[in-house]
C-alpha cells in the first residue's frame, strides 16, 4: 500500500490547510474533497479563519520582543530564582543549626520558633514570589479591586474556609487595591495588594496553617523585605520593597488590626 491509498483523517487536512503535503499526498486529498463537498467547505471556513487571524496578528508579530521575554532577562530571572533557592535552604540549614531564632522585632526579644522552619521558608518563598509576579502589573495586578471589598474578603474567606479581612493600613499611607486567590501546595492561598500616594506597593498574603502561633521573623531577599508569623490557624507574610523598619511597623498594625477580628465565623456564612 502507497501513500495514496491510505485514507484521508484530519491529520491530512491539516496538512492540506498548512500546505505540507507531498505531491502524492495531495492528489490524494484533493480527489476525497472532491468527492465530500461538506469537508471541503469546513477547510474552506478554516483557511478564511486562519487568514483573519493572520492579518489581525501580524502586526504582534512584527513588534519587537518585550523586555521581560528576551533570552537575557529569562536568564537573570532563573539566576534570581536559583539565588532566592539557594538563599531559602542556606536559612534553612541554619536554622536547624542552631535551632532557630524568631522574636517580635519590636521590642528585642528572641525565642526560638516552634514550626518546622523549612514549612517557614516555604511560606515565605511563596509570598515572595506572588509579590514579585503580581507587583509589577499595570493593568491586572488583581484579581478583585478595592470596590468590590465585600465581595473579595467573602470569596476568599469561601476558599480558604476561614475568615479572611483586609486590614485598614491607611494610617500608614497605604489603601488597599483588591486581591486575588492563589495556588499553594496544601491548599490555595489569598493575597491582598496595598499601595500609597509614592506608589510603593505591599502585599499581605495569607494561607491556612495549623501549627503553632509564631512571633515574627523577617526574611529578605534580593531587596524584596517580608516579615511572617503564624496566628490562629493562618499563616501571615508582609512582602514589600522598602526597609525592615518601614515594614515592621506595617506588620505590627497588621497584626494589631487582625487581633481586632473575630477568631471564627459560622461555616454557613462564608
Amino acid at each position: 500500500m502507497n501513500s495514496t491509498d491510505l485514507p484521508v483523517g484530519e491529520d491530512d487536512l491539516q496538512a492540506y490547510l498548512d500546505g505540507r503535503l507531498t505531491p502524492e499526498r495531495l492528489a490524494a486529498v484533493e480527489r476525497y474533497l472532491k468527492d465530500h463537498p461538506s469537508a471541503a467547505s469546513e477547510l474552506e471556513r478554516d483557511r478564511t479563519l486562519l487568514g483573519e487571524l493572520r492579518d489581525r496578528l501580524g502586526p504582534k508579530a512584527a513588534e519587537p520582543i518585550p523586555t521581560r521575554l528576551r533570552i537575557s532577562s529569562i536568564r537573570v530571572g532563573v539566576r534570581r530564582r536559583r539565588l532566592a533557592q539557594l538563599r531559602s535552604v542556606a536559612a534553612v540549614c541554619a536554622w536547624l543549626a542552631i535551632g532557630g531564632l524568631g522574636g517580635w522585632m519590636a521590642n528585642g526579644l528572641l525565642e526560638a520558633p516552634k514550626t518546622d522552619p523549612v514549612r517557614i521558608a516555604r511560606m515565605a518563598d511563596d509570598a515572595i514570589s506572588a509579590y514579585r509576579t503580581f507587583v509589577v502589573e499595570v493593568v491586572h495586578p488583581v484579581e478583585v479591586r478595592a470596590d468590590e471589598e465585600a465581595h473579595l474578603v467573602g470569596w476568599l474567606s469561601k476558599r480558604l474556609r476561614t475568615p479572611v479581612t483586609a486590614p485598614d493600613l491607611t494610617s500608614l499611607g497605604y489603601r488597599l487595591m483588591g486581591g486575588r486567590l492563589l495556588p499553594g501546595l496544601s491548599g490555595p492561598a489569598a493575597m491582598l495588594m496595598y499601595d500609597d500616594d509614592a506608589g510603593t506597593r505591599l502585599t499581605l498574603y495569607v494561607k491556612t496553617d495549623e501549627t503553632e502561633d509564631t512571633a515574627f521573623q523577617f526574611v529578605k531577599q534580593d531587596g524584596v523585605s517580608a516579615f511572617l508569623w503564624r496566628d490562629r490557624g493562618l499563616g501571615y507574610v508582609v512582602t514589600a520593597e522598602t526597609s525592615r523598619e518601614a515594614l515592621m511597623a506595617v506588620a505590627r498594625l497588621v497584626y494589631d488590626e487582625l487581633e481586632r477580628q473575630p477568631a471564627t465565623v459560622p461555616a454557613n456564612k462564608l
